[in-house]
């Protein structure tokens, strides 16, 4: 396997505040706590040490035990469980949506991220253990989001009435979804392989949370990873004395709102990811996921008629903590009260709102974890990388939009000179000289000399992009051989990871897949991968 990156900044697919972020830019300093790099991490296990709750552990482990019944652990997974209860025993965390059939490919990206980074951890600081861990996101309720994965420019998806948290959804109508994935699939042994791995996840599993966490099992059990679902009594109930905090008291939605209006206030003007709300918890129960919100001296559970007062809602809280479920804003909170965790492994948007939160949990006296991007990478097979060679094109070349890509190569392979540029400062050092002249003479010209030189360098632009359209049509196999090239690897204009489901890349490289993932994806290295196998 051949291995190249590129810097986030070159792919012109990552924000500005992300750029900036990896960049360590001064500015962004007081949005986080350390920066991921291996010193960073010797700090913040040192700060993690005396700021994560001992008794948490035994809480957390037992809640895990119970989650895992009913599924084959590997060794490594058994290990990690029990490692879990010794104080020196740390964990990193990516989480991601229930996504039907893992959805987007970058989902193996985050988990093979997380995987790694405990493996390095592990070897700069062997006195201590470091759990993988993925949190899935059971209590969302946008179905919309997840019940669908794409395979060859095919949405697969699964139609169906939902409401409540997503987790606890019955898996019942997936079986016309395993037609229609199998039909497509076709033969093959690795077909048939991807066709029992979803009957298995969905088929032999009543809800939704049991089923991923089955396929995330069955796909990165060997390595270690342990599979956390937050809509747990349990876990819930070492979250109530935070979330009584602040919903009473507002203290997310103060601090929030204050971090965003210093990010507004900084030069680079950057975009907000999320905005709080003055409670952000949602009410759950059975299929029901509400909002919280407050009017007057009630709490009302928005769209129904459930509501308490002060009193009551605490009471509520502390009876039935299963009943609040964190909203975005608060779940890395929650996440952080429960675990011993180092870092938090997340795309561009993920990290972005982690950003808006350090003084939040500041506030709330939990320690703020390591923010570290998850892996990205863009996977070519031998037959597409002979495909770049044999045009000339490069990696780099496939991250231009299309039309940067087809201008730029029609330059450089067109048997005439299509690139104005000398002719133009030619222009502009002529009417520079009639500018001179112009003042000299009479100021009121240099209007008229201006107005000149604009039609003249638009006239030579529209020339040379007639010359280009000529040459477009003159070499239309080559530029159609590109186009179809880019739209392989770039599917919708896309990042390869954010349209393709693996199962596509796993029809290519079969139980070889995540292994190669493994050992081509490095997360402290901070760039946009290449994997050519």
């Amino acid at each position: 396997m051949d291995i190249d990156c590129l810097p986030f900044k070159q792919t012109g697919y990552f924000s500005e505040l992300f750029c900036d972020y990896i960049d360590k830019k001064e500015g962004l300093s007081s949005f986080y706590n350390r920066f991921p790099d291996l010193e960073g991490f010797k700090a913040q296990l040192e700060e993690k040490l005396v700021n994560y709750p001992e008794g948490h552990r035994t809480i957390l482990y037992d809640a895990l035990q119970e989650q895992y019944q009913g599924i084959t652990l590997s060794k490594s997974t058994k290990e990690h469980l029990i490692q879990l209860k010794e104080p020196i025993t740390f964990t990193v965390v990516t989480g991601h949506q229930l996504n039907l059939f893992t959805g987007p490919l970058y989902f193996l990206y985050k988990i093979v991220s997380t995987i790694n980074l405990t493996i390095a951890l592990k070897k700069s600081y062997p006195k201590f253990n470091f759990v993988p861990i993925y949190w899935m996101a059971t209590e969302d309720h946008d179905f919309e989001e997840i019940n669908f994965f794409n395979f060859k420019n095919k949405k697969i998806q699964w139609n169906r009435d939902a409401s409540g948290p997503v987790g606890r959804l019955s898996t019942e109508g997936l079986r016309e979804v395993y037609a229609t994935f199998s039909h497509e699939l076709g033969g093959g042994a690795n077909a048939e392989a991807l066709k029992d791995l979803f009957e298995r996840a969905y088929l032999q599993h009543p809800t939704l949370t049991e089923a991923t966490r089955y396929l995330a099992n069955e796909l990165f059990g060997k390595y270690g990873l342990v599979i956390v679902d937050g809509d747990d009594k349990r876990l819930k109930k070492l979250l109530v004395p935070y979330a009584k905090k602040d919903i009473l008291e507002k203290v997310a939605f103060n601090k929030v709102s204050e971090a965003n209006a210093k990010l507004r206030q900084m030069p680079e003007s950057y975009g907000i990811q999320v905005n709080p709300r003055e409670i952000n918890y949602f009410y759950v129960k059975d299929d029901l996921r509400e909002r919280i919100v407050q009017r007057k001296d009630i709490f009302q559970v928005y769209n129904t008629d459930i509501q308490f007062d002060k009193e009551a809602l605490i009471k509520e809280l502390e009876n039935h903590p299963e009943r609040f479920s964190p909203n975005v804003i608060s779940r890395p909170l929650y996440q952080e009260i429960i675990l011993p965790n180092l870092c938090y492994i997340g795309g561009g948007g993920e990290l972005a709102y982690w950003l808006q939160l350090r003084s939040t949990f500041e506030a709330m006296g939990v320690a703020f974890p390591i923010l570290l991007p998850r892996n990205s990478a863009l996977v070519l097979t031998q037959k597409q990388q002979q495909k770049l060679d044999k045009m000339n094109l490069s990696v780099a070349d496939l991250f231009l939009s299309r039309n940067q890509l087809i201008n730029k190569k029609i330059r450089e392979i067109s048997n005439i000179d299509i690139d104005f540029s000398p002719q133009k400062e030619v222009l502009k050092a002529q009417f520079k000289d009639m500018y001179d002249i112009a003042s000299q003479t009479d100021a009121s010209f240099l209007g008229a000399v201006k107005a000149q030189e604009v039609k003249q360098l638009k006239g030579l632009d529209a020339l040379e992009n007639r010359l280009l359209k000529a040459q477009k049509r003159k070499l239309k196999d080559h530029v159609e051989r590109m186009t179809l090239l880019q739209n392989e690897l770039f599917p919708g204009q896309s990042l390869q990871e954010r349209h393709l489901n693996f199962s596509e890349l796993y029809l290519a490289y079969g139980e070889g897949l995540i292994p190669m993932l493994i050992k081509g994806l490095h997360p402290l290295e901070i760039n946009f991968a290449i994997l050519r196998h």
